[in-house]
């Protein structure tokens, strides 16, 4: 079994983002181009528009790389009065 196994997060990337990141970080978590990620969003965009909703999600709920924070743990924090640094 792969020693590595369980050690990996999904984390928005970085390195691999043409916006936010989120089709970089679930191609390196799932071990596919972000390209291939990219297209999918576009096919469930075009057949219904849920694509868009999938992806904002995927946004609010992923953290980046380096944070341990996701963007809606941060409004939660912002919104309960306290303090959150994005």
């Amino acid at each position: 079994m792969n020693e590595n196994f369980g050690k990996k997060k999904l984390r928005r990337s970085s390195s691999k983002r043409i916006l936010t990141g989120v089709c970089g970080g679930i191609g390196e978590f799932v071990g596919v181009d972000a390209i291939l990620v990219r297209l999918a969003f576009a096919v469930f965009t075009l057949l219904g528009g849920s694509g868009i909703l999938l992806y904002v999600i995927a946004w609010l709920v992923m953290p980046e790389e380096g944070t341990d924070t996701s963007v809606i743990e941060h409004i939660i924090r912002n919104f309960q009065g306290k303090q959150s640094n994005l």
